[in-house]
């Protein structure tokens, strides 16, 4: 068992094949790419951007909550947990988070290791009694945590309303594993955007400025980099768009040309104003929560909202009875 304030955990997660991929995502009908390829760092830094504009309320919109609420969320909380969190990203919001419930542990678990620890040894050097144990793993799968951290009441958090970005049932099966890392009579913090009008939910992903248009994009930029594909970004436009039977924003990329796209010996034939789907997010009402949460075997204890029920932070919770994971 470690008694080191900081201290990285390596699990090597397996990196998917991702020329493998890519063609497997391009050969179905209708085409897609998978979203995870949004993210080098140009990509990085334009959802950075996406976060502070005026049509993008979900960041800005989860931080109010999340600040108002601090004290509420002390009470809730033990002092002595460990706060886990899925997914590292800028840290803004676990960090008031922190301030809030001011946990003993805090482990980050991200599949990127170099952004999971600049991120993880920044908390360290900024909150001198908390231990941070990084933990590189992939957090759709079982993970395995620290031993340093066994006795101590569990907190899971998964903010920003990444859970929309899973297709239903995977929401499903995700928090069913969190609810075993965290364990009986633990909770967990999650962000929720809520089902709204197209009026509302659309601007946020067909902002003015065309950032989320230019993110999109960056997608075929990247892969063409990384894997060489033949890509023309140019001949492609970024459509988003509220599909109110399914709850979802879909993002797209129209091919505006009929065109060919290569990869190793294989072509993919595109045709003019075909699409490629690119990225789910999924709007959620409260109905919608309690009905995930008790899926998973856990219950809904409270939710925060802002005063125009633009996004919700829930906060749920593990029965005393449920069954442990082996970690």
């Amino acid at each position: 068992m470690t008694t080191e304030r900081y201290q990285f955990f390596d699990h090597n997660p397996i990196l998917p094949d991702v020329v493998e991929e890519v063609k497997q995502s391009l050969r179905e009908t209708p085409k897609r790419l998978p979203p995870k390829y949004f993210y080098d760092e140009y990509g990085s830094a334009l959802f950075e951007q996406i976060t502070e504009l005026p049509e993008y309320y979900l960041t800005r919109t989860e931080i109010e909550i999340l600040n108002e609420n601090k004290e509420e969320l002390s009470r809730t909380i033990d002092k002595s947990c460990c706060l886990i969190e899925y997914g590292s990203g800028s840290s803004r919001k676990v960090r008031s988070l922190i301030d809030a419930i001011d946990p003993r542990f805090y482990v980050p678990v991200d599949i990127s290791k170099e952004h999971l620890h600049t991120s993880a040894k920044a908390i360290h050097d900024d909150f001198d009694s908390l231990h941070v144990y990084p933990t590189c793993a992939d957090y759709t799968e079982a993970i395995q945590l620290p031993d340093a951290i066994d006795g101590a009441p569990r907190c899971g958090f998964f903010p920003g309303s990444s859970i929309g970005n899973f297709e239903r049932d995977d929401a499903s099966l995700f928090l069913v594993n969190l609810a075993r890392d965290i364990g009986p009579g633990g909770h967990c913090i999650i962000g929720f955007d809520s089902r709204k009008p197209k009026a509302i939910l659309e601007p946020a992903y067909n902002d003015t400025q065309g950032v989320t248009a230019s993110f999109n994009l960056n997608l075929l930029t990247h892969l063409n980099r990384t894997i060489g594909t033949d890509f023309k970004p140019t001949q492609f436009r970024h459509h988003a768009f509220y599909d109110e039977s399914l709850g979802r924003i879909e993002m797209h990329l129209i091919s505006e040309t009929e065109q060919t796209v290569t990869l190793d010996d294989e072509r993919f034939q595109i045709a003019r104003n075909e699409a490629i789907h690119t990225e789910n997010s999924y709007k959620y009402s409260l109905t919608d929560v309690q009905e995930l949460a008790s899926k998973a075997g856990m219950s809904l204890v409270t939710h925060w909202q802002d005063s125009k029920a633009w996004f919700y932070v829930a906060l749920l919770r593990v029965p005393d009875d449920i069954q442990s994971g082996d970690s």
